[in-house]
């Protein structure tokens, strides 16, 4: 199984619209943190495909290891 990269160790606060679709990266080679850019291709990773509940602010996973995902959960605390 491959590991993602970690793109970042603290969590993307993004804007996002109720209803509309995101794809989340989850390899973590994407210029376009936390969204996907299509780098993933060639490895076993495949983007995640979510939609806001709300329009709100939320916390979005860049160290690629939350239990939660596309949201943050705090693991990035313990890659420190």
């Amino acid at each position: 199984m491959e590991t993602p990269e970690i793109a970042d160790t603290t969590p993307a606060i993004i804007e996002l619209e109720e209803g509309k679709t995101y794809f989340w990266c989850a390899c973590g080679r994407s210029k376009k943190q936390p969204f996907c850019d299509g780098s993933h291709k060639g490895t076993g990773f495949q983007p995640l495909s979510f939609s806001a509940e709300k329009s709100k602010k939320y916390f979005l996973c860049q160290c690629k290891h939350s239990s939660k995902k596309p949201f943050c959960d705090g693991n990035h605390k313990h890659l420190l």
